[in-house]
């Protein structure tokens, strides 16, 4: 089982990151946090890196439904989705399944949770 979906684009790095967002925001996601790989590996290491940002993707309701029947769910969140540059210009847009990483979980209701937010993020990759 893979641990994420993707998809390849061909439009630039900055139109990605809007779409995405206008995307999540259609499945009800917010953004709770934004990594830019590229500028932290600069600042830190001084090394050049490809452009790849880390979205920390939350949908609210199902996020507070699953830390109502796990409690220790917070580790696990929020869902990460990436954009990052790919070869000959081209965007690849990846997300976390949720259902793939919470195997480790034993508990049957937080993976009925997991599929519903699995279906939304893929709803919001295909619709790329």
């Amino acid at each position: 089982m893979s641990y994420y979906f993707s998809k390849i684009l061909n439009i630039s790095f900055e139109e990605a990151i809007g779409r995405v967002n206008d995307e999540l925001k259609k499945e009800g996601f917010g953004i709770l946090t934004e990594i830019d790989v590229r500028e932290t590996l600069k600042k830190k290491l001084n090394v050049d890196f490809k452009k790849y940002k880390i979205l920390g993707a939350c949908n609210p309701p199902f996020a507070y439904q699953a830390l109502q029947v796990e409690d220790k769910i917070g580790t696990m969140l929020p869902c990460n989705v990436i954009v990052q540059e790919a070869s000959n210009g081209q965007v690849e847009v990846s997300a976390i399944d949720p259902v793939a990483s919470m195997q480790a979980v034993e508990n049957p209701a937080l993976k009925e949770i997991a599929a519903e937010i699995r279906d939304k993020l893929k709803k919001v990759i295909d619709s790329l």
